[in-house]
């Protein structure tokens, strides 16, 4: 069973008097641990999809399906649930606070979770760690470059164990030496078993993933693989 499956997925948005299909009728399964990229052009649906997987959005129509649980018609408070539980988020423009320490923006996940302080603070550290930055624990974001700035955010995104990462644009804010590393940390992640899904819109960035999605049109275009991937 794949983590995530995804039958007939169906996305409309209604502008004025007329209907957008941004995801038409859309087919797809990601297995435990593949490094997906997801790609195309503005107006694809890439967004979209992201939102749906990451269940910030509902579809209009089909079974959106994470562990083998029908997501697709949950409600607000259930799929919060879902989120905490089983997705890390990692966004283009960071989203840290900035008048709190690297380790406290690392903890705000576990705060919803209702982990204990100690707990949190040892958790919010160990992750760190695992980004190489457990020197910058005490930093504020404005002490921290870019390229550290995205390791806090995705130290925050690991620190709850989720079984799976979404990172929209993940070096959309990045400098060319900093994005390499990023990427590389990103399919670190997805060695130690953890499915990563990422939307770009660099083809170079794109080449890191085992598995290339490229959508136009609400559809999915082509679905290919690097010879070294794993299915």
């Amino acid at each position: 069973m794949a983590l995530l499956e995804l039958r007939g997925i169906a996305k409309i948005y209604r502008s004025g008097d007329q209907d957008f299909m941004a995801l038409h009728d859309l087919d797809l399964d990601i297995e435990r641990g593949e490094f997906v990229a997801v790609t195309g052009s503005s107006g694809s649906g890439k967004s979209t999809l992201m939102n749906i997987l990451g269940c910030l959005d509902s579809p209009n129509r089909g079974t959106y399906r994470i562990d083998g649980r029908d997501v697709a018609g949950l409600s607000r408070i259930e799929l919060a649930a879902i989120r905490n539980e089983f997705i890390g988020f990692v966004f283009q423009s960071f989203n840290l606070l900035a008048r709190t320490s690297a380790a406290e923006n690392v903890e705000l996940p576990m705060i919803y979770a209702r982990v204990p302080p100690a707990e949190r603070r040892r958790r919010a550290l160990e992750s760190l760690e695992r980004v190489g930055l457990g020197h910058r624990a005490g930093h504020h974001p404005s002490q921290l470059s870019g390229g550290q700035q995205q390791r806090v955010a995705i130290a925050r995104a690991l620190v709850t164990r989720p079984p799976l990462i979404l990172a929209d644009e993940p070096t959309g804010n990045l400098d060319s030496v900093t994005s390499l590393e990023i990427m590389g940390l990103l399919r670190d992640l997805r060695s130690s078993g953890i499915t990563v899904v990422f939307v770009t819109h660099e083809h170079d960035i794109a080449a890191y993933a085992d598995r290339q999605l490229a959508l136009r049109d609400g559809a999915i275009l082509s679905d290919t693989r690097s010879a070294e991937a794993t299915p």
